[in-house]
């Protein structure tokens, strides 16, 4: 947090163009700060006013008994610009210029404004967040240098949650769905456009304050993954889950980000992989941001997704069963022991297998909901527990069904999820530290979030634990160069992946030595590193039969490839390889997130179908299985209807290999494998074509 203490912890601020009026954005941050109980120096800077809300007032950032830690700006056009510059010029450690008009609205002009701020900034050691900033909020320092409107409904905040954003709506209407919650928050922070200090970055410096206990992330854009992946590292260390809200994924999001931030989308995808590499859940939208919060703040640490549900009604017992095996949470199968005693308790028509439902004998015997929950929290299958009443009334004990309920899960330390739709009585479940939610398919999805979160998080710690390290993120090379098919095909070789027989000919003669040297039939293909797609130019013959029809094909494609004014390269001899399947594996250097890899259904519709996953390196086979299992074509690739299964341990050891090669040869730009020829378990897969691309700087001049 140190080099950005100034942001959240000053000891001194001033409010350059401060206002009297506590409901104005020059007056905001001076009523809040008194309000939530800031310990430093305050410093209202307005030439036209002795005093601004009880504080002395003074006429220029010159006329301040010291240079501040931090100074807000709070006017507007230009004028913040000179500001910013004076700010630097007096000492002033950091900025939040809460100004418009910059790179949101206008990409030149606008942008060239913010750069000249922080040129300013740079060369005197200041930070700047912001412009187009609503402001931070530290209520653990009282440090509250914003004009949200939200603080105004509350007099004091405490908590364990941060929440950190590019917008400002953003930052705030997850924090007022957090308060309806009852649930407290120490951070709330926007940045704006970014123009120095980025989300990211503040956010690292926010992760390192032991009182987070969770940290959320609003995200329009992410131009530059560095302090991301430096805020995942320190997440780990903390065992700190993040959530993140990454607008843009449709185009016409992306669009409105770009509109709205002056920055580029990132495309989605790759984002998605992004996260889940480095640990980070990723929320569909606020409600998701928020809605598995308390859940978090338990301590509580799954070791499965096993679900043991109870409930006073049958259909409630159905729903919760339904929502589980939609998010992928097995209903556990209990003991012999557990259903021995449950019989011993529960009525001859009550059900004993899982979801267990206690129909209306609650109201004959009040005890009864008491009594089973010991023998369920003893059951060794049982990893966490939702209890659906969705109606309780007089005839119920609900305090001691409450107090039954917290019992059990501080005897477990198992998650303990309650949903009821009646307020009144979700208060009393609440008030003894329950999570409540209103239906119990709200309380599985939640439950499914906050356990396939932790899964995911522990993944990421394991990689980092293996010793794979991380991949460098070299930025992407502006001018690139294709390698021919069979320098491509050689450099696949190298690195261990199975590729065709196959010979480059330069003759006739080399062709008929290829054929006779590989059987018939073959395939024959021309070969230039001009280009990329061969068939739509009658590049590729199939089940060549003969040496006088290979030669044949040389001559033909000899002349193709010279009409095209390309290169001529030779023609490839391969032998006709067979596979029960035609795959794909790719790889490109990402300009955000370096090296991505993909794999999938291949052929000629990979695009359109787009059965793929993404994968960031490095990554081990697990993995990669893993993102195979996520494929529409996982069930064939499993093997059907009495087909053996396909061998997807070796293709998952070819995408491996893809992934290690981005990262030890930093001049590869790109790999396009397809198709990936797969067989039989055991039998292997054969990259069949490759195309490849690499920096034209890292290239040798013929």
């Amino acid at each position: 947090m140190s080099g950005l203490r100034a942001f959240l912890d000053p000891r001194s601020i001033a409010v350059i163009g401060a206002s009297d009026n506590p409901h104005k954005i020059g007056g905001r941050p001076i009523h809040y700060l008194g309000k939530f109980g800031f310990k430093g120096a305050v410093y209202p800077i307005n030439p036209s006013r002795p005093e601004i809300q009880g504080r002395r007032s003074y006429a220029s950032l010159a006329d301040l008994p010291e240079a501040p830690d931090l100074a807000i700006v709070a006017v507007a056009g230009d004028t913040a610009v000179s500001t910013v510059e004076d700010c630097a010029a007096r000492g002033v450690k950091a900025v939040v210029v809460m100004a418009s008009g910059f790179g949101e609205v206008d990409p030149v002009a606008g942008k060239a404004k913010e750069q000249r701020m922080t040129a300013a900034a740079r060369q005197a050691g200041m930070r700047i967040v912001g412009p187009n900033t609503q402001g931070l909020a530290n209520f653990g320092s009282g440090t509250i240098v914003s004009f949200s409107t939200l603080f105004t409904e509350f007099d004091r905040a405490g908590g364990h949650v941060a929440m950190l954003s590019q917008s400002g709506a953003l930052s705030t209407a997850p924090v007022s769905f957090l308060l309806r919650k009852g649930i407290g928050v120490r951070h709330c922070h926007a940045t704006g456009n970014d123009c120095d200090v980025s989300v990211g970055e503040l956010a690292c410096a926010v992760a390192e304050d032991p009182e987070v206990k969770l940290l959320l992330l609003y995200l329009e854009s992410i131009p530059d993954a560095r302090h991301l992946e430096q805020l995942a590292a320190i997440a780990r260390d903390r065992d700190l889950p993040i959530i993140a809200l990454k607008s843009g994924r449709s185009v016409a999001g992306q669009r409105a980000a770009q509109s709205h931030t002056g920055a580029l989308a990132n495309e989605d995808r790759v984002v998605d992989a992004f996260f889940a590499h480095h640990g980070i859940w990723r929320a569909p939208d606020i409600r998701g941001l928020v809605e598995a919060s308390e859940l978090y703040l338990k301590g509580w640490k799954p070791t499965g997704r096993r679900l043991v549900a109870v409930s006073n009604s049958g259909a409630v017992c159905v729903l919760t069963a339904d929502a589980a095996s939609e998010v992928g949470m097995p209903m556990a199968t209990l003991a012999p022991e557990t259903d021995r005693q449950l019989k011993t308790i529960l009525p001859s028509f009550a059900t004993t297998t899982n979801p267990i439902d206690l129909t209306a004998a609650m109201l004959s015997n009040d005890r009864l909901f008491g009594e089973i929950l010991p023998v369920l929290a003893a059951d060794p299958g049982a990893d966490a527990f939702v209890i659906g009443l969705p109606v309780l009334g007089q005839g119920y004990d609900i305090a001691g069904i409450a107090e039954d309920s917290a019992a059990l899960a501080q005897q477990t330390g198992k998650p303990v999820l309650m949903a009821s739709t009646q307020p009144a009585i979700a208060r009393q479940f609440a008030e003894r530290g329950l999570a409540v939610f209103p239906t119990e398919v709200e309380a599985v999805t939640a439950l499914h979030q906050f356990v396939a979160h932790r899964e995911l998080m522990a993944k990421a710690a394991a990689r980092r634990t293996s010793g794979r390290g991380e991949a460098p993120r070299q930025p992407a090379a502006q001018a690139m160069v294709m390698l021919n098919e069979a320098d491509s095909l050689a450099l696949l070789a190298q690195h261990g992946l199975a590729v065709v027989p196959h010979r480059l000919c330069r003759s006739p003669s080399e062709v008929a030595a290829a054929v006779a040297a590989i059987g018939t039939p073959v395939v024959v293909k021309g070969c230039s590193a001009d280009i990329a797609h061969k068939s739509e130019l009658g590049l590729v013959r199939l089940n060549v039969g003969d040496e006088a029809a290979a030669c044949q094909a040389f001559a033909a494609m000899e002349t193709i490839i010279r009409a095209q004014g390309a290169r001529f390269d030779g023609v490839i001899v391969a032998a006709m390889a067979q596979g029960r399947r035609e795959l794909m594996i790719g790889a490109h250097r990402d300009p955000v997130f370096g090296p991505v890899v993909v794999v999938g259904d291949g052929g000629k519709y990979v695009e359109v179908l787009r059965d793929t996953a993404l994968l960031l390196p490095p990554f081990g086979s697990d993995e990669v299985n893993e993102a195979l299992h996520s494929l529409r074509i996982a069930p064939l690739l499993a093997g059907v209807r009495g087909e053996p299964a396909m061998d997807t341990e070796a293709l998952a050891r070819a995408v491996v290999a893809i992934g290690q090669l981005m990262i030890e040869q930093a001049d590869v730009m790109s790999v396009d494998l397809n198709p990936v020829l797969i067989n039989d378990a055991g039998a292997g897969v054969v990259v069949v074509d490759a195309v490849v691309f690499r920096a034209a700087e890292q290239v040798p001049a013929d």
